[in-house]
C-alpha cells in the first residue's frame, strides 16, 4: 500500500522538476515573475526557474519587425489621399522591462503617432509635393516615433511612405493629364520629323535640278563643238558656213525622221516634214540672226551720246 502511495508521489515530482527547466529561443527575452512580481529577464538558451514560485509572464521578440500603418487624409489643394506607411521598429536589449511593462499595446501607440504626424504634415502639401517628397514625411513621422518610443523601450529603425493612392478621380486626370502631355510631346517630335523631310527633300530636288541643268549645259556644249568640228571638215572640202549649216540642219531632220520612222508604237508627229523643211529651217535661223544683229546695231547707234 505505502508503495503505491510513494508511486504518484515521484511521478509528481518529476513533472515538477521537468517544469522548472525552459528554453528560450535565439532573439527572444523571456519575463520572470515572482508570485506576481517580476523577478528576472531571461535571454536564448536551458533556463531554471523556481517550480510554483515563478512563472514566464511574457515573451518578447527582439527581431526587427514592421507595422504597416493606412492613412486617409487631404493636400492642401483638398485632394483625398491614401498613404501607407511602414515603421520597421525593434525592442532594445536594454529597455525590455520598460517595453513589456510600460505600453500594452505599441502597435496602437505607434498607429497613432503615424496618424498624427502625417495628418499635420501632407494638409501643408499639395498632391504633387507629396509624391516629391513622401522622404520628408518619412523623415518626420521617424523622428516624431523616436523621440516618443524611445522612453517605452523601443528604437525605431526606419520608416517609409510606401505607397500614395489618391482619389480614383483625381488619378483619372492625372492619367489624362500625362497622356495630353505625352500626345504633345509626340506631336512635336513629328512636327519636327515631318520639317526635317521637307527641307532634305528641297535640298534633293534642288541638287536634283543643278544637276540636270549641269547636264544640259554639258550636252549643248558637247553639241555646239560637235557642229563646229562637222563645219570645220566641210570648209576644208570648200563649203563654205552657210552651205555646211543647211547640210548639217538637213541631216539632223532626216535623221530624226528615221529614228522616229523605226519607232513601231508612237504617235509623234514632226511638222514640218517635207524635203524642203531643212532649208526653211535653215533660211528662217539666218533671217532672224540677221534682223536680230540689225536691231541690236540700230540699237547701240541710237544710245551713243551727241557731243555737244
Amino acid at each position: 500500500m505505502g508503495n503505491l502511495i510513494f508511486i504518484p508521489i515521484i511521478f509528481i515530482g518529476l513533472i515538477v522538476l521537468i517544469s522548472a527547466f525552459f528554453i528560450v529561443k535565439q532573439q527572444t527575452a523571456v519575463i520572470i515573475e515572482r508570485f506576481g512580481r517580476f523577478q528576472s529577464i531571461r535571454n536564448s538558451g536551458l533556463q531554471m526557474k523556481i517550480p510554483l514560485v515563478d512563472r514566464i509572464s511574457g515573451r518578447l521578440s527582439l527581431k526587427i519587425q514592421q507595422l504597416d500603418v493606412i492613412i486617409e487624409t487631404k493636400t492642401l489643394d483638398d485632394v483625398f489621399v491614401k498613404l501607407k506607411v511602414s515603421v520597421q521598429y525593434v525592442v532594445i536589449r536594454s529597455k525590455v522591462y520598460e517595453a513589456f511593462y510600460k505600453l500594452e499595446y505599441p502597435h496602437d501607440q505607434i498607429t497613432s503617432y503615424v496618424f498624427d504626424v502625417v495628418r499635420a504634415e501632407v494638409p501643408k502639401m499639395k498632391l504633387d509635393d507629396v509624391f516629391v517628397k513622401k522622404d520628408d514625411i518619412a523623415i518626420a513621422v521617424k523622428a516624431e516615433l523616436q523621440d516618443a518610443m524611445l522612453e517605452y523601450g523601443y528604437d525605431i529603425i526606419k520608416t517609409l511612405v510606401t505607397d500614395i493612392d489618391p482619389d480614383a478621380q483625381v488619378k483619372e486626370a492625372m492619367n489624362r493629364i500625362n497622356a495630353s502631355e505625352r500626345e504633345k510631346i509626340a506631336a512635336q517630335f513629328e512636327g519636327d520629323a515631318a520639317r526635317i523631310l521637307i527641307v532634305e527633300k528641297a535640298k534633293a530636288e534642288a541638287e536634283s535640278k543643278r544637276l540636270q541643268g549641269q547636264g544640259i549645259a554639258d550636252q549643248r556644249r558637247e553639241i555646239a563643238r560637235g557642229l563646229e568640228e562637222s563645219v570645220e571638215v566641210l570648209n576644208k572640202v570648200g563649203i563654205n558656213s552657210q552651205e555646211a549649216s543647211a547640210l548639217i540642219v538637213v541631216t539632223q531632220h532626216y535623221d530624226t525622221l528615221q529614228s522616229i520612222g523605226e519607232e513601231t508604237n508612237t504617235n509623234l508627229i514632226l511638222l514640218p516634214n517635207s524635203p524642203q523643211a531643212g532649208s526653211d529651217m535653215l533660211n528662217d535661223m539666218v533671217a532672224s540672226f540677221t534682223a536680230s544683229n540689225m536691231i541690236g546695231e540700230q540699237m547701240k547707234k541710237t544710245n551713243v551720246p551727241k557731243k555737244e
